[in-house]
């Protein structure tokens, strides 16, 4: 890292410089040499934190922004329901499309900060593995997954989504769950237990499903976890259903949700 390349030698510069300057015993000369180093670390941490955070809210004001104006149109479609649902949706997807590649571009200015803030990299990876997600640029996702920090719980989640879209074998599977979710607090995860509970229906194991949601239970308070539970200990696998996370679980594209349109009254078709 440059930080610790520049500081050191700072801290290097003012120790052997005290020393040979003889102004102070070499014990406190080395002292006040870790002293610079330390300040120096934290006060370049703290600068390059800011500049990034601030990168980071630009990218995510795009996104939001965005979002906002989709919402808008949804909302709009609701409401007076267009002539073709499918040329809607195609709007919907190259106006997506539009905002996603705006957040790529300008994600490019944190690149500046490589090698100067630490994991730097694979926070960058970690935000561009989102937004190609959001496209379904698998080949994009890939190439950039390994650089991933798996920290967050949809981050998890979309690396299981892609080792089940590319056939990887259950045990390689339950083998990164395991490795993940052992990570994560009381409370958190309950899409990364309903996301394996539905590989395991997927491949016909009703009873490993049940025993992912059961080992889920007695981690957290959740009652889409909870209600996909008695389904399934009451031989109602055919009610399973995430559908109760909404965007959350629809955004790993395992499934599409089932859009309702609402049709307008006769009284607001009328023309005054």
């Amino acid at each position: 890292m440059f930080t610790l390349m520049l500081n050191g030698g700072l801290g290097l510069i003012l120790a052997m410089g005290l020393m040979f300057a003889d102004l102070v015993h070499w014990g406190w000369a080395l002292f006040f040499g870790i002293l610079a180093f330390v300040a120096g670390q934290g006060l370049m941490g703290y600068l390059f934190q800011r500049r990034v955070k601030v990168a980071m809210e630009g990218v995510q004001k795009i996104m939001l922004e965005g979002q906002k104006r989709m919402q808008h149109k949804m909302h709009l479609w609701q409401m007076r329901p267009p002539g073709s649902v499918k040329q809607a949706q195609l709007e919907m997807e190259r106006e997506q499309a539009k905002v996603v590649e705006q957040a790529l571009a300008a994600s490019a200015c944190l690149e500046r900060f490589v090698g100067w803030v630490p994991l730097m990299e694979r926070q960058i990876a970690s935000l561009r593995v989102q937004l190609f997600w959001s496209l379904k640029q698998f080949k994009k996702v890939d190439e950039l997954l390994p650089k991933v920090l798996f920290i967050e719980p949809m981050m998890i989640a979309m690396k299981i989504a892609r080792l089940w879209m590319l056939d990887a074998e259950i045990g390689t599977i339950e083998k990164f769950f395991r490795k993940h979710v052992m990570k994560l607090r009381y409370g958190q995860g309950a899409v990364l237990y309903s996301l394996m509970a539905w590989i395991h229906l997927q491949r016909k194991d009703v009873e490993g499903a049940l025993k992912i949601l059961i080992e889920a239970c007695g981690k957290m308070e959740h009652e889409v976890v909870k209600r996909n539970r008695e389904h399934l200990a009451n031989n109602r696998s055919n009610q399973f259903s995430n559908s109760g996370f909404g965007d959350e679980w629809y955004a790993l594209h395992l499934e599409e949700p089932k859009v309702k349109v609402q049709r307008q009254s006769s009284f607001a078709q009328r023309r005054f």
